[in-house]
């Protein structure tokens, strides 16, 4: 099945951008798609073979699951590859316009339950919550 790739312009360092997706304690604070969710937890041993884990869960707690990365392949500052575990792969690409601009690029293997546009919108609010969330982080 053919991957989807959304991508998102952040006016924001480099540096800045990559830290804040890739720290658990920033990760909680916008890797969820609507504002009746919310990430609770989150841990990441970032390194190949290492392992991102994420908890997503409605607010009210009527539900949630969670979500586990395995890294394959990590270039600090411009690229981040894994798999989840039911294989499917997701990479994340941190394009450095210039000093102050980077553009994300995310590329994502489609899972059957959903539509590939209810996908494409979920991971697209997911990353546009992280740009809103970079933006308004000094």
């Amino acid at each position: 099945m053919e991957p989807i790739k959304i991508d998102i312009t952040i006016l924001s360092p480099v540096q800045k951008v990559w830290d804040l997706f890739i720290e658990p304690q920033h990760i909680m604070k916008w890797n969820f798609a609507h504002e009746s969710w919310h990430c609770p937890k989150a841990e990441n041993d970032f390194q190949v073979g290492g392992k991102l884990k994420t908890r997503m869960e409605a607010k009210d707690g009527s539900f949630g699951f969670d979500l586990v990365g395995i890294y394959d392949e990590i270039i600090p500052l411009e690229k981040i590859k894994y798999h989840l575990e039911d294989g499917r792969k997701v990479e994340a690409i941190f394009n450095k316009i210039d000093a102050d601009t980077t553009q994300i690029i995310e590329v994502f293997d489609p899972e059957i339950q959903n539509s590939r546009e209810m996908q494409r919108e979920g991971w697209y609010a997911i990353l546009n919550n992280f740009h809103k969330y970079v933006e308004n982080h000094n």
